[in-house]
């Protein structure tokens, strides 16, 4: 993937920089940190795995463009299925920044008791009781569509268990914070899609 390793390394920036610009917006907003990975237990691996695999989602990408290959791809997709990988993952990357925006001032990093802003639930949050983390999920999946490697692979795993992890605890932590609104909203929304 040497020729679309930049645009790779473009779709992670973009979303970075997006997810950075959208948190800072909805902390003043919302006139309260948005960060509370540190203020509630069972959120120390999660908050690892998010930040090593958006690390490595940027930075492996940049490595294959400086032409340093650490891995062997498992197999050489057709250049079709390459692109197609990476405009699904620009997709995930726009729905996930999306439905962050969308969220406004309840936008949180993590979650802890007392914290949690006023259910979201129309537009993507109508469709997906997370549909920041579906996003995430198919950005990270689309580049290992466009490059299956063991790394790509390892950063989609690390990805769909921080997920799988954090949503256990925020979905305890939102059951005690807003009761039975919460409740009838899990009842009508799926989790994912």
């Amino acid at each position: 993937m040497p020729a679309l390793s930049p645009l790779s390394a473009l779709i992670m920036a973009a979303y970075l920089a997006a997810f950075l610009v959208l948190t800072a917006q909805s902390a003043r907003a919302a006139s309260r940190p948005v960060w509370l990975f540190d203020r509630g237990d069972g959120q120390r691996l999660p908050a690892l795995l998010f930040r090593l695999a958006f690390a490595g989602g940027l930075l492996y990408p940049l490595l294959l463009t400086a032409g340093i290959e650490p891995v062997r791809e498992f197999s050489a997709p057709p250049a079709a299925l390459r692109v197609a990988g990476l405009v699904f993952a620009g997709l995930g990357a726009l729905f996930a920044a999306y439905a962050q925006h969308y969220m406004g001032a309840s936008w949180r990093i993590g979650s802890a008791e007392g914290q949690s802003g006023a259910i979201v639930d129309t537009g993507p949050f109508g469709l997906s009781r997370n549909p920041v983390f579906v996003g995430q999920v198919a950005l990270f999946s689309g580049f290992v569509v466009a490059r299956p490697d063991i790394v790509q692979l390892a950063l989609a795993a690390a990805v769909v268990l921080a997920v799988w992890l954090q949503v256990r605890v925020e979905e305890k932590v939102l059951e005690r914070d807003l009761g039975k609104p919460y409740a009838a909203y899990r009842e009508r929304v799926r989790r994912w899609l």
